[in-house]
């Protein structure tokens, strides 16, 4: 059975999500942040950089959230979660959560965990004041360029879905006003409608698992 390692808060929704809209079974293991259950030796075990997500496999771990999205598309092609038997629609799933990853995960990283890049207390300030703008450049873009829209590749849901609305939820937080972003609002609104969400997020918030 698959084995999701996650923390409360994190990009690992995506993958939480993406396994609920599969019709996949398996288990979701919490981690604590709080008491660094990622630094702990049995975590790094498994995953040796110290982060979510990570989903064990039959054939090993694997990490990197585009990863784990395509794995899940692959693994239950019924589900139609990507246009696996077109190449090219294919890797335009797999650029779309690429630019997720690559650039927009790592301008919101730059509010809270500047230390991964400077030292100097000043430079790590003056990343998290750049944060709301470079953040907000990333989903500008995204808005008129990238989404096609209902969903992310247009009439289908893919895998891209559940990864784009896991970090349209850091906005507010990250100082973007969603109102100036009318495609992504309404993506976030029609997300959190479905019973797949609901259901992975009510397991990530539920106290019976901290």
């Amino acid at each position: 059975m698959l084995k999701l390692f996650y923390a409360v808060g994190t990009c690992a929704l995506a993958s939480h999500i993406a396994l609920e809209e599969a019709g996949a079974e398996y288990d979701a293991v919490r981690l604590d942040f709080r008491t660094n259950d990622q630094r702990k030796p049995e975590y790094l075990a498994i995953n040796p950089k110290g982060r979510v997500p990570a989903l064990v496999t039959d054939d090993g771990v694997l990490t990197e959230t585009p990863a784990i999205l395509a794995f899940v598309a692959q693994s239950f092609p019924s589900a139609g979660l990507a246009p696996m038997a077109d190449p090219f629609a294919f890797a335009c799933v797999q650029a779309f959560n690429s630019y997720l990853c690559s650039t927009v995960h790592v301008a919101h990283a730059h509010r809270m965990r500047g230390y991964r890049w400077a030292d100097d207390p000043a430079a790590i300030e003056e990343m998290r004041r750049k944060a709301p703008a470079a953040v907000g450049e990333c989903f500008d873009l995204i808005e008129r360029k990238m989404i096609e829209g209902p969903w992310v590749m247009g009439e289908a849901y893919t895998v891209c879905d559940p990864y784009l609305f896991t970090l349209a939820r850091w906005l507010e937080a990250d100082g973007v006003n969603p109102a100036r972003l009318p495609k992504i609002q309404d993506h976030r609104r029609r997300m959190s409608e479905r019973p797949a969400v609901r259901k992975a997020l009510a397991e990530e918030l539920s106290p019976a698992q901290q």
